[in-house]
């Protein structure tokens, strides 16, 4: 079993950076995408960080792993493998790493996920680190979730698989997380009924619901998914909103 440290040095070589070239502390995001691997809104996500002073990081679970896009196809998006409480580990290793970078502000970090990046964060907010072996890794409690001031769930996988979904989270940072009205894995009522427990927790959470499939703002079109160029510019918007609204970067210049 990976520590954090050990999982963090076999996901960072394939972790790719975007941000302002200086070596200022800056607020970070953590960007994870879903079950189908890297796609090609993650960039547009990553450079709306960075046009507000932002660093952005886009973590690769599968590259470290050694899957191919058809394999996480056949096996992730399945079920068969990489639940979304495994996927937390990765999620907890990153925070970890880029936690300790001089260019990161520690205190000012934002986690998004998309589908079962999403579900991953969901997971890392709500279990019990410091129960052995949590989130398979070996020391999960020891990183410290006080930096993550905010979370951004794109369509979060919140089906039958998802056993931990009603599980209160344990840190609440204000979220925005976006709901799609034709979403083939959810209804809007579970998605909803989710959503209104994480409230219960204290935490300030706003849900979207974009009149979309899932998957609405990644470029391609495998039914009963949709690409919809408007409603993806408008999540990059609510995103970019959401940067400003958490923390005040420092100047570009």
């Amino acid at each position: 079993m990976d520590t954090l440290s050990e999982r963090w040095t076999r996901l960072e070589p394939h972790a790719a950076w975007v941000g302002p070239q200086d070596d200022r502390p800056r607020p970070t995001a953590l960007l994870f995408h879903g079950c189908g691997g890297l796609r090609g809104h993650l960039p547009k996500y990553a450079a709306a960080a960075k046009a507000k002073g932002w660093r952005a990081v886009i973590v690769d679970s599968y590259a470290p792993r050694g899957w191919s896009r058809q394999f996480a196809m056949a096996t992730v998006c399945t079920g068969l493998l990489l639940r979304g409480w495994e996927r937390a580990g990765d999620i907890l290793a990153t925070i970890h790493g880029v936690s300790g970078r001089p260019d990161v502000d520690a205190e000012a970090l934002l986690l998004a996920g998309w589908s079962h990046g999403g579900w991953g964060i969901m997971e890392a907010m709500s279990a019990d680190r410091d129960r052995s072996g949590a989130l398979g890794v070996a020391d999960a409690g020891t990183v410290s979730l006080e930096g993550v001031k905010a979370t951004y769930l794109a369509y979060p996988y919140v089906g039958f698989a998802a056993l931990n979904r009603m599980r209160p989270w344990r840190h609440c940072p204000k979220t925005l997380a976006v709901v799609a009205t034709k979403d083939h894995l959810t209804t809007v009522r579970n998605a909803q009924r989710i959503h209104d427990m994480v409230r219960n927790c204290g935490a300030d959470v706003e849900t979207w619901i974009a009149d979309g499939t899932h998957s609405f703002d990644e470029p391609m079109t495998a039914p009963p998914m949709r690409y919809d160029p408007v409603l993806c510019d408008e999540a990059i918007r609510r995103f970019s909103a959401l940067l400003e609204d958490t923390a005040v970067a420092p100047p570009l210049a």
